[in-house]
């Protein structure tokens, strides 16, 4: 791995920091979530239209940059610093890999284009918990997605019944066999088939107000039943009721999705792989994640570390006492720790040179470490702004609900080491 950043590389960090702290104050911040949206739909728009954002690891040929996993990374790291609201996670992280991994070619153009713009954006509404349908802290090769009358999200093609929709999938399944000689015939039958949707998902990141909605649902029954993501319009589609949650951080908003027979289309063909391109979305996401959580940690430190420098206490800087010192060395240490762990796993997460359990190990292990160390460091940076930083108004809040969340919608770190533990065989 080669530790030195190109001049792209340092210019993307530079840029977006540079443009975060004019635009995206923590007084900023705090009027931005409480907007419908829950971001600074003039800010994204910026993001998006100077800086490529959202289409930063996408190919050139659907409208992206054609950076990757490590740019992305990079850019993570500078949102997280400023504690940003915005739809970059859901739409440049989760959906728009998914879309290229499984959809058709026409599907990307026409999918990927708007999505690279920041003309519109996207999210992925899975029925289990994020991190399981991302196979981070468990496998999802079950029926995680809805596999009874009951639960999840069901799948069904328009006007089918279930025990016919059964049938659907033994022969689907034994067409898609042969599709390769019928030139993707299978493919192109399934994606114009009309598919209704049922059922409903809880903590949807940026679900409120998304223009696309990717949905994991289940469909068939026995022999044929298996996990499909399918695409529904949010703007137009009927049946579709979204509810944004009340979250303990509000820069990371959160919804609740129902579908009622709701009209979607089939992204890509009916045999693909859909738990391993999930997986894959898991590994990048963990890594953007990581390096996000660096960045919070980094400017919690930052702004305690210039707060103990002023205040005063008997006389003298607070920050000239030892055991204060002491303190803030212990929280670099984490900070720096965390922070060569995230470079690693993006590294690891896109590079063919980088060690074939490493690709699937060092994000979720990155993530871990980085969790803990963003979740010490805004804890301890409350304290160490004394009575002040206690106050419910206090900008170490931001960081802190930040950390907090995080945990408990990405974690826990030692359910994330486990699974990575389980997959290396480490304990075999």
């Amino acid at each position: 791995m080669d530790t030195t950043f190109t001049e792209e590389q340092d210019g993307i960090r530079r840029t977006l920091r540079e443009l975060l702290r004019k635009q995206s104050a923590p007084d900023d911040v705090k009027a931005a979530v409480r907007t419908h949206l829950g971001y600074d739909a003039d800010l994204w728009q910026r993001l998006a239209g100077d800086l490529g954002l959202p289409g930063l690891a996408l190919p050139e040929a659907y409208g992206g940059t054609g950076c990757g996993s490590l740019e992305l990374a990079l850019a993570c790291e500078e949102t997280g610093r400023a504690v940003l609201p915005s739809p970059l996670l859901p739409t440049a992280v989760l959906a728009a890999p998914l879309i290229e991994a499984l959809g058709t070619d026409q599907q990307r153009d026409r999918l990927l284009r708007p999505l690279a713009a920041g003309e519109r954006t996207a999210a992925l509404a899975a029925p289990a918990p994020l991190t399981r349908a991302l196979a981070l802290t468990s496998g999802n090769d079950g029926p995680w997605s809805g596999g009874g009358r009951a639960g999840g999200v069901q799948a069904r093609r328009a006007g089918r019944s279930e025990a016919a929709e059964s049938e659907a999938g033994k022969s689907e399944a034994a067409e898609a066999e042969t599709a390769m000689a019928d030139a993707g015939h299978a493919s192109t039958r399934a994606a114009t088939t009309p598919w209704r949707l049922y059922g409903s998902c809880d903590q949807v990141l940026g679900g409120h107000t998304t223009d696309l909605l990717l949905v994991a649902a289940h469909t068939g029954a026995y022999a044929g039943s298996r996990t499909l993501l399918y695409a529904v319009d949010a703007t137009t589609a009927t049946g579709l009721t979204r509810h944004r949650r009340t979250t303990l951080d509000e820069t990371r908003s959160l919804a609740r999705i129902e579908l009622r027979d709701t009209p979607a289309e089939l992204i890509g063909a009916p045999d693909a792989d859909v738990a391993e391109a999930l997986a894959r979305a898991g590994i990048t996401l963990a890594a953007a994640l990581a390096a996000e959580a660096v960045g919070v940690a980094d400017e919690a430190l930052a702004r305690t570390v210039a707060y103990v420098k002023e205040r005063q206490q008997f006389g003298r800087p607070v920050g000239s006492f030892q055991a204060v010192q002491h303190r803030l060395a212990d929280l670099y240490v984490e900070v720096e720790s965390a922070r060569s762990a995230a470079y690693y796993a993006a590294w690891a997460a896109a590079d063919p040179e980088a060690p074939a359990e490493d690709r699937t190990t060092a994000a979720p292990l990155a993530l871990a470490q980085a969790l803990e160390a963003q979740h010490t460091v805004t804890g301890q940076a409350i304290q160490l702004h004394g009575g002040i930083g206690f106050t419910w108004e206090h900008e170490a809040h931001l960081f802190f609900k930040r950390a907090a969340a995080d945990l408990l919608l990405f974690g826990p770190p030692h359910r994330l080491r486990a699974h990575a533990a389980q997959i290396a065989e480490v304990l075999a």
